[in-house]
């Protein structure tokens, strides 16, 4: 800095301060001007480096701008320093006014923060005010330049060109300019948000003044479905306008499509779809009907338009026929949850299924939670549907409206049926329905495989899966967990009847099978398990399978082979 004891030479100072706050305000856009701030420091201050630290919308702050040092300027443009890095920074240093100095004698323990710095070792001082290249100083930059505003970024200069720390002379110009290049830095953001904002005006008067023959011209020609119906009102809802991509898409002409709506087309099943699609921004996927009854997959995307700001408001869709696309879904939906070479639920889809009938909440023997503060009422007397030992549903008002509670043994029900296993320590059938899993294991296979190779296997396995699948109703699950396993999974059975269903399982498997000419037979193992809510799906499918191998030993090989 400049020697203070020389007056003349303080008002050069002065001159060339005034000069580069003068070009701060002259900058073209944001960048320029912190471009500015950082090389005015340079050329009004005395220092050889500066940097702009400018705070980003998180909080953290960014080296925006170098001046002095193309090094430096390699070195730390663009890097991040923590707020919190920031904040002990300027919280420790020695307070000359509004500025911050942290002597280097002090400054060893900011070496290892993640604020981006310049410095070069250097010995220490010979005399008390001699500048240390490991010295700090800072400049704080306040909104509108005042000290108690917001903090916007931190000036750190460098390398003073005399080598010594600044007076006080020196500590109120870079005071000053600190508070100018603050005011600076906050005009051009402003000028740059206004110029944004005109900028974007200005498009946004140029797209409305060609809007109407752009969207009838967008509207009429485009190669996908649009249409427009009505918002509100008795007609809500209403096809007004249907070009001509959409009215081929369904083979219906456009004076029909006006009669009516999309509940109107859509398929039964997906109406749910459609009325939790959002009107502004929604999406769907749905079928919709043509005229020859058929249905057609196709994407809905919903947006709002007006004639004008307080006018009547209308719905654009715009209807993607997505039917191919969906079709690829579906079968590679199939591959991922199917055996390939049986077509039946694989061992993925056959866990997933077992598991949406359980949940981690045994009930008690009686029908009653094992733990009451699980219930979904945490044990108390509420409204809502309840389930009996038997697994069947009773609603509250069943047994309010005649004046009596609901049973003892009733399980609170929260939109989940309970599964539950009969009691297998009666010797007896006790009339419970639950849900069986037979494990199925067949017997004979592998000879087959070793006697006649893979391809007469698969056939093997093919034709298993096929009677099996005849063997059972319509609701029940066939998969092929692996190998020559296989598992049934059919509901409201009880024991009686998942035993007679294992019995005709295994004599619809023991007849000869035809592969290439010559007849091959296999037998198989069943083991029966049931299924209740408190287990998961793995250690249901290891009962099963623990009984099919006690099943399988207590058989002779020859009688296996029989079925």
């Amino acid at each position: 800095m400049e020697t203070e004891s020389e007056p003349y030479i303080r008002l050069a100072t002065l001159r060339q301060l005034h000069q580069v706050v003068a070009d701060l305000n002259t900058a073209r856009n944001f960048a320029d001007t912190l471009q500015a701030v950082a090389d005015g420091v340079i050329a009004g201050l005395g220092f050889e480096l500066s940097a702009v630290n400018l705070v980003r919308p998180d909080g953290d702050l960014v080296v925006a701008a170098v001046g002095g040092s193309p090094g430096a300027e390699a070195l730390m443009a663009g890097r991040v320093g923590s707020r919190s890095s920031w904040e002990r920074r300027l919280a420790m240093g020695d307070r000359w006014g509004d500025l911050r100095f942290i002597p280097y004698s002090e400054g060893w323990v900011l070496d290892d923060d993640d604020v981006p710095q310049w410095h070069t070792p250097g010995p220490a001082p010979r005399f008390p005010d001699e500048w240390h290249p490991m010295d700090r100083l800072f400049a704080p930059l306040y909104a509108a330049g005042a000290s108690g505003g917001e903090l916007i970024g931190v000036l750190s200069v460098d390398k003073p060109r005399n080598g010594r720390r600044p007076g006080a002379w020196g500590r109120e110009a870079l005071q000053v300019y600190a508070f100018h290049a603050a005011v600076a830095i906050g005009n051009a953001r402003l000028r740059g948000n206004m110029q944004r904002a005109l900028l974007r005006l200005e498009r946004e008067q140029q797209a409305l003044r060609a809007s109407e023959e752009s969207f009838r011209q967008a509207f009429e020609y485009a190669p996908s479905g649009m249409a427009i119906a009505e918002m509100g009102g008795d007609q809500d809802g209403r096809l007004l306008r249907t070009n001509d991509a959409l009215c081929r898409l369904l083979g219906r002409p456009a004076s029909a499509m006006r009669r009516c709506s999309f509940s109107d087309l859509v398929h039964p099943e997906d109406i749910g779809t459609l009325l939790r699609t959002s009107a502004e921004g929604g999406r769907a996927e749905l079928r919709l009907a043509r005229r020859d009854g058929s249905y057609v997959w196709v994407s809905l995307r919903n947006s709002v338009v007006a004639d004008a700001a307080d006018g009547p408001r209308f719905l654009l869709t715009h209807v993607e026929d997505i039917e191919e696309r969906k079709r690829h879904e579906l079968q590679l939906a199939h591959r991922a949850s199917h055996d390939s070479l049986t077509g039946l639920p694989n061992s993925a889809e056959l866990r997933a299924r077992l598991a949406a009938r359980l949940c981690a909440t045994p009930p008690q023997p009686g029908g009653g939670y094992e733990d009451e503060a699980a219930s979904p009422d945490g044990g108390a007397m509420g409204g809502g549907v309840y389930v009996d030992a038997a697994g069947h549903l009773h609603g509250f008002d069943d047994f309010e409206c005649f004046g009596t509670p609901p049973p003892a043994d009733s399980v609170p029900f929260d939109g989940h049926v309970h599964t539950i296993p009969p009691n297998e320590d009666s010797a007896a059938d006790d009339g419970h329905k639950g849900l069986a899993v037979l494990f199925c294991d067949l017997d004979g296979f592998k000879s087959i495989n070793d006697r006649f190779g893979h391809h007469a296997g698969d056939a093997v396995l093919i034709e298993v899966a096929r009677r099996l699948s005849n063997g059972v109703r319509d609701g029940d699950t066939v998969a092929r967990l692996g190998g020559d396993e296989f598992v049934v999974l059919a509901d409201g059975l009880g024991r009686a009847d998942a035993q007679d269903l294992a019995v005709r399982l295994r004599n619809a498997i023991t007849p000869p099978i035809r592969v290439d000419g010559r007849a091959v037979r296999v037998g198989a193992s069943f083991g029966i398990g049931w299924a209740g809510c408190g287990m998961s799906a793995e250690e249901v499918l290891q009962s099963a399978d623990q009984r099919m191998y006690i099943e399988k030993r207590s058989r002779s090989k020859e009688r296996r082979r029989a079925g």
